[in-house]
């Protein structure tokens, strides 16, 4: 009975190479027969370089146009085909198949009469959409992430990605960091609106070209660039490191140690009356009319107007906290498990809460945090979700009851000290904060400064590699 239960053994060696060649149709190595395969490296960075996208707008030709549409089409299609390949390998014969065996598998279904349209699709896009499954693979067998899923037309976002031999570059030489980009299959330049120029000299490594909801395009630059680190931020007297601690929520987006509050901009709030009355008026039109689709069109710019909003605040708001702090502390916030499906009782008031979550924006605002902290020379400080910022006093450190979400102020039941709610959790998450920055501070060896991102859950492994 045991032995029945247990999974087959996966396939390997001569048998394995058979299956691949009859039964999956993947061709055998024909370059480079008597040299044994290797792993893929990745490029290198250079040292003191720090990657960097910039993401410009442009306006395709029609032409521009349908060829950008076969490349999002084609791209989509090669990554849902490899995970059907793949996945059909493993569950119906046991044998691995991996990025060059998809590779192998690209090289067939370009030859075959059925599918030769891919061959209108520069065969360099097509292989970066199989990087991107084989790294969703990846992600998935270390277990932090889930099984790869198919991309549909109207649910996945429309992007390809050219690497350095799939366009051509020339810089302006009047305006250093701006030039005409040429893709792959186009004979045309993209007119592609510089909003700011990048660093001159500078050749992209790679281009990432996406379609939004709204019909518009974009072209994501991605350089290798020296960013000169921020002056170091001393408190007023001294030459201790000046710090902030962070509270999120939901009354004030941030609130400061300091008793600085930043107000939620509550943008679909704002919008819900317009976005309401856009509702009604595409359930109205008939399904698969143009009226339908410009219907579409219109909700589609309106959230990408929320959406370009919402970026442009927590840019600007995160640049300036950088700038003017040495060390920024927050708190772990668990934002997925937040964000739980609202079922049962409250579940209208749990849906409200949760759509005030996600038009706050709080893992986009920590992930601007940690990018600009490495660059310029900035500590992020993360404490742990369980520290119990809100209900110890700041004053004493006695930690008081559990506090429902609508009490805003509190007082101490020890020294009798009036807290509000937000600061006193930013004071408390700024001094905890301290505590773990100095600890890894006296760690590490002269000379060294430190690390960008310091975690409270993994403090044991920074102080190791100190």
């Amino acid at each position: 009975m045991a032995d029945s239960l247990e999974k087959p053994m996966r396939v390997a060696g001569a048998e394995a190479e058979r299956v691949k060649r009859e039964a999956l149709g993947i061709s055998g190595r024909r370059k480079h027969h008597g040299r044994a395969a290797e792993p893929l490296k990745g490029r290198a960075k250079q040292p003191g370089t720090q990657q960097r996208v910039y993401r410009y707008r442009f306006y395709p030709t029609p032409e521009q146009a349908a060829q950008l549409e076969r490349t999002f089409g084609a791209c989509r299609w090669v990554y849902n085909e490899a995970l059907a390949l793949r996945t059909d390998a493993w569950e119906k014969h046991r044998v691995s198949v991996g990025f060059a065996e998809t590779c192998r598998a690209l090289t067939g279904w370009r030859r075959a009469v059925e599918t030769s349209w891919l061959q209108g699709v520069s065969s360099t896009v097509l292989q970066q959409a199989l990087r991107h499954l084989d790294a969703a693979f990846s992600r998935f067998f270390k277990n932090t992430a889930k099984h790869p899923k198919q991309k549909t037309k109207r649910r996945s976002r429309d992007s390809a990605t050219f690497v350095r031999t799939g366009f051509r570059w020339t810089e302006d030489p009047e305006r250093p960091g701006t030039g005409m980009i040429t893709l792959a299959k186009q004979t045309v330049p993209l007119n592609v609106r510089w909003s700011r120029p990048m660093p001159g000299g500078v050749v992209p490594l790679k281009l990432t070209v996406t379609r939004d909801r709204a019909g518009r395009y974009f072209v994501g630059v991605l350089i290798e660039e020296r960013i000169a680190p921020l002056p170091t931020a001393f408190l007023p007297g001294g030459r201790a490191p000046k710090a902030v601690g962070l509270d999120l929520g939901l009354a004030s987006l941030v609130t400061l140690d300091d008793g600085t509050r930043l107000d939620h901009p509550r943008l679909l709030k704002k919008y819900a009356t317009e976005l309401a009355r856009r509702q009604k008026e595409l359930h109205r039109r008939k399904k698969g009319s143009r009226n339908r689709n410009k219907a579409r069109l219109k909700i589609a710019r309106l959230y990408a107007l929320i959406s370009d909003v919402r970026r442009d605040m927590l840019d600007q708001l995160t640049t300036r906290l950088v700038r003017e702090n040495q060390v920024l502390v927050v708190e772990d916030l668990p934002v997925a498990n937040l964000l739980r499906p609202a079922v049962g009782k409250g579940r209208q008031r749990k849906a409200r809460l949760n759509q005030a979550i996600k038009d706050a924006a709080w893992g986009e605002l920590l992930r601007q945090l940690r990018y600009k902290c490495a660059w310029y020379g900035r500590t992020l400080v993360i404490v742990d979700r369980f520290f119990p910022s809100t209900r110890r006093c700041s004053s004493c450190h006695t930690k008081g009851p559990r506090l429902d979400v609508s009490v805003r102020e509190w007082t101490c039941a020890n020294c009798g000290a009036v807290h509000d709610r937000d600061r006193n959790a930013a004071v408390n998450l700024r001094d905890e904060g301290m505590r773990l920055y100095w600890l890894v501070a006296a760690a590490l060896p002269p000379g060294r400064v430190a690390p960008a991102v310091i975690k409270a859950s993994e403090l044991p492994e920074i102080l190791l590699t100190s």
